[in-house]
């Protein structure tokens, strides 16, 4: 993609000569922040016991012998993430099961207790070289729950929570960020204690002590952290993979951080805290068998980086590692065409020689004859802060100037914020030139680049997941946390899908038991536990037990988000025929 610089600013514009460095407007990123900005995309890799124990969440007191892949090769995901176009690898290290993919030589629940290389293997130095040898960067997920832990909740599990921060960031070599997961606190193993501990995460953790500590071991390294502390950047506030069509790359450095903080950032903020939007590939973050027909599409995954790094964020996409220790094919053959038709869709600049609009913040793109387009790119130079509230896009057609909108924007608005990178997307119009207008701006703007480009049609593929939909079943709600679903006949049911509301968080079922009967008297309670981070991540949830035979099923909500109504999206239930 070509670069051009492009100054709108009259003043700058009458003493460019003089080489003076603009005033900076507002926070400014530091150079950690610049180098991120740049990586655009990267991968994560979700892999541990939960890989085998078929679960999102494992409870802490999965036995590590499962964890014997037969052919792990972090080579191949690297080379599949490179292929992909992602530019580095952020591991689960440790997720929230406390199960740790390294020998850490403070605990005994690790990849040195299985029977994979006969406790001699390690997959985070087997990936950190991996990388390096892709030419591609390395980092961490640490998770600061551990379902594990005996001292999880008192100050013993900090300092060794601590330590093994240490191991991470000293034995593999330039970490480029460390990932600490927002779940924090609940019920788990906990040495054997099976108990629900709490914490107060705004200081359970000491962050700044921690902070410190990552900051003088690997100073180039950047934190993720949506917490009271903040780190160097923030969470978007969905893994539906998209951040919000207004995006300000700023918080404030003290103060509670609401929803729309998150999805939005704040106009008048007093840091620099950039969104990075991530989602995964599939619908869970672990790999599921029963997920291999539900890997994204290729026009999702498009939408998904255009609302993304088109939106000033970064895409950080998980490829989850199947139980033989490999990205699936059906997720590296994805991954791969998403490159191509990113390549594909921005190979050709069709703005030649943008020219300053006279006396105006813009720019006027004359094709020289009428042109099919439906991609405009514009770029601030954001060392500079992040200075353009709104713009405006007109098209030039038979002689008539019309406004162009993203249709891609959930609201339907004009156009706000530019930042780093925005993509506008709209139906394909064939013009003979292009307005590009800076309406509304806190300082003078400083665009470096502005492009124009024709994105091809893609064709039908595989549907994204959430798209298929029960059979017409008959239920209802005996009251507002209680649903009944019954048949004419007795039917041997194996297991029961629950896809919670997709537009809200309120009425989210997070924790639920299923109980099960023929005459409406005798009930069995065939399952019940959390549907882990399903408020985060609110997409299909199987319940499979034992088969068993009943007329009629209820599903009660023991705990529910944001409500007293159970609410979902739909729901399915597997009878064996």
């Amino acid at each position: 993609m070509k670069r051009k610089l492009i100054t709108l600013c009259c003043v700058l514009s009458a003493i460019s000569a003089m080489a003076q460095t603009p005033a900076p407007c507002g926070p400014v990123p530091t150079e950690n922040q610049l180098r991120w900005q740049d990586m655009e995309m990267y991968a994560f890799i979700h892999y541990s016991l939960n890989t085998y124990t078929d679960e999102e969440w494992g409870f802490g007191n999965e036995a590590p012998k499962l964890f014997n892949p037969s052919s792990l090769d972090c080579r191949q995901w690297a080379r599949v993430c490179k292929q992909a176009g992602m530019r580095g690898i952020i591991f689960t290290a440790k997720h929230h099961c406390g199960f740790c993919m390294w020998p850490s030589a403070y605990t005994e629940y690790s990849v040195k207790n299985t029977p994979w290389k006969q406790g001699r293997g390690d997959v985070v130095r087997e990936l950190a070289d991996a990388c390096r040898e892709e030419g591609l960067k390395f980092a961490v997920y640490l998770s600061p729950w551990d379902r594990n832990h005996k001292d999880y909740g008192r100050r013993e599990y900090v300092t060794y929570f601590r330590n093994q921060l240490r191991e991470l960031l000293t034995n593999y070599g330039d970490i480029f960020e460390v990932w600490f997961d927002g779940a924090n606190g609940g019920d788990g193993w906990y040495g054997g204690a099976n108990e629900t501990r709490k914490i107060d995460r705004t200081t359970y953790y000491e962050w700044p002590e921690t902070y410190k500590m990552i900051r003088e071991l690997q100073p180039k390294c950047l934190i993720w952290n949506d917490g009271s502390d903040r780190g160097d950047l923030r969470w978007v506030g969905t893994e539906a993979g998209n951040i919000g069509e207004t995006n300000w790359s700023l918080l404030n450095h003290d103060g509670e951080v609401t929803w729309p903080m998150l999805h939005y950032g704040l106009e008048d903020g007093d840091s620099w805290v950039p969104g990075e939007t991530n989602t995964s590939i599939r619908p869970g973050w672990f790999y599921h068998e029963t997920e291999n027909e539900h890997v994204k599409s290729l026009s999702k995954l498009m939408e998904t980086y255009y609302k993304s790094v088109g939106r000033n964020s970064c895409l950080l996409l998980n490829f989850p590692i199947a139980p033989n220790g490999r990205i699936h094919p059906t997720d590296s053959l994805r991954g791969i065409a998403f490159n191509k038709m990113i390549h594909e869709v921005f190979k050709t600049d069709l703005a030649a020689h943008p020219q300053p609009i006279p006396k105006g913040r813009g720019v006027m793109i004359d094709f020289g004859k009428p042109t099919a387009f439906n991609r405009f790119v514009v770029e601030e130079d954001i060392r500079y802060g992040q200075r353009v509230k709104k713009f405006s896009l007109e098209a030039e057609v038979d002689g008539q100037w019309i406004p162009l909108k993203d249709e891609l924007v959930e609201n339907g608005d004009g156009l706000s914020t530019i930042g780093h990178r925005r993509i506008v997307c709209f139906p394909t119009v064939t013009a003979t030139r292009l307005r590009f207008t800076v309406t509304d701006a806190k300082c003078e703007p400083m665009i470096k680049r502005t492009s124009v480009y024709l994105a091809p049609e893609l064709t039908a593929d595989i549907p994204d997941s959430g798209e298929k939909r029960s059979s017409n079943l008959h239920y209802f709600f005996s009251n507002p946390k209680q649903m009944m679903i019954d048949w004419d006949t007795e039917q041997t049911i194996t297991a029961f899908r629950y896809l919670p509301p997709q537009e809200s968080k309120e009425g989210i079922v997070t924790h639920y038991s299923l109980w099960a009967s023929s005459d409406w008297n005798d009930w069995k309670k065939v399952a019940s536990g959390e549907f882990s981070n399903i408020v985060n991540n609110p997409i299909w949830q199987t319940i499979k037990f034992e088969p068993v035979k009943a007329k009629i099923l209820r599903l009660d909500a023991d705990r529910l988000s944001e409500s007293d109504r159970m609410a979902f999206s739909d729901f399915e239930v597997i009878i064996d025929e």
